[in-house]
C-alpha cells in the first residue's frame, strides 16, 4: 500500500488530494496544526469512504513541532513514500513598497524554512522507500496583475528548493524524486474563497494532481501546470 503525508490537509487542496488518493486505496496522513481540525478532517474523509487515514500534528511556523512530526513519522509511518508539501500562508498580499519585514519573515518561515525542515527531516525514510516529494506551488514570473510580494517571494524560494534537491538527488544517485505542481487559480481560504471566472474547485484540482501522481512517469525537477503546459 502506498502512503502519503500531505501537509495542510485538513482543508482546501490538501484535503481534496487526501480524499482523492484515499479513494485510490492510499494510506493518507493528514498534516495539520490543530488537533481538533485534524480529527474533524479524518472523520470527514472516513465518511467519504477513505478507509485508511491518520494525522500528524505539524505547525510549520514552529520548528519544534516539525521535529516532533518527523519523529512521529519515523515511529508510526515508516512506510511513507510520498510527501506533498501543500501547506502555506498568503502573507499580507501587499506591495513590496509597504511589506513589513515581520510579515515577510513569518511567511518565509512557513512556506520555505518550515517546509524545508520537514522535507530534509524525512529524506532518509523517503529514500529508503524510493519516495517522492511534491510541492504544491505557483509560478513566480513577473505579473503586474497579481504581485503579492511576500507570497511570491516565499514560493520562489520553495521552487529553488525543489530544483536544488532534484539536482543533488541525481548527482548523488539518491532513490528520490521531487517535482512541483502549479494547481492554477483555486477557490480556497488562502484567497478568501474567490469564485471568479477561471477559478477551479479543490476537488477538480485534486483529481488532476492525482492523475499526475499515478501516471507512472518520472518528473524529476519538473514544474507541472495542471491547467497549462509542462515546463
Amino acid at each position: 500500500m502506498k502512503t502519503a503525508l500531505i501537509t495542510g490537509a485538513n482543508k482546501g487542496i490538501g484535503f481534496a488530494i487526501a480524499k482523492s488518493l484515499g479513494k485510490q486505496g492510499w494510506h493518507v496522513i493528514i498534516g495539520a496544526r490543530n488537533k481538533d481540525r485534524a480529527e474533524a478532517a479524518v472523520a470527514q474523509l472516513k465518511e467519504a469512504d477513505v478507509e485508511i487515514v491518520d494525522y500528524v500534528l505539524i505547525d510549520l511556523s514552529a520548528p519544534e513541532t516539525i521535529e516532533q512530526a518527523v519523529k512521529a513519522v519515523q515511529s508510526d509511518f515508516s512506510d511513507i513514500d510520498l510527501l506533498i508539501n501543500n501547506a502555506g500562508i498568503p502573507g499580507e498580499h501587499g506591495s513590496s513598497l509597504t511589506e513589513s519585514v515581520e510579515d515577510l519573515q513569518a511567511t518565509m518561515q512557513v512556506n520555505f524554512f518550515g517546509t524545508f525542515q520537514l522535507t530534509q527531516g524525512l529524506l532518509p525514510i523517503l529514500e529508503e522507500n524510493h519516495g517522492r516529494i511534491v510541492n504544491i506551488t505557483i509560478p513566480t514570473d513577473p505579473n503586474p496583475y497579481w504581485n503579492p510580494f511576500a507570497y511570491k517571494s516565499t514560493k520562489a524560494t520553495q521552487n529553488v528548493m525543489m530544483q536544488a534537491l532534484a539536482i543533488d538527488f541525481e548527482k548523488e544517485n539518491k532513490n528520490l524524486e521531487t517535482f512541483s505542481i502549479h494547481p492554477g487559480p483555486t477557490t480556497t481560504d488562502l484567497n478568501g474563497n474567490i469564485t471568479a471566472e477561471g477559478f477551479h474547485t479543490p476537488d477538480d484540482v485534486a483529481e488532476k494532481i492525482t492523475a499526475i501522481l499515478l501516471d507512472g512517469s518520472t518528473h524529476q525537477g519538473e514544474f507541472l501546470e495542471i491547467y497549462g503546459e509542462l515546463k
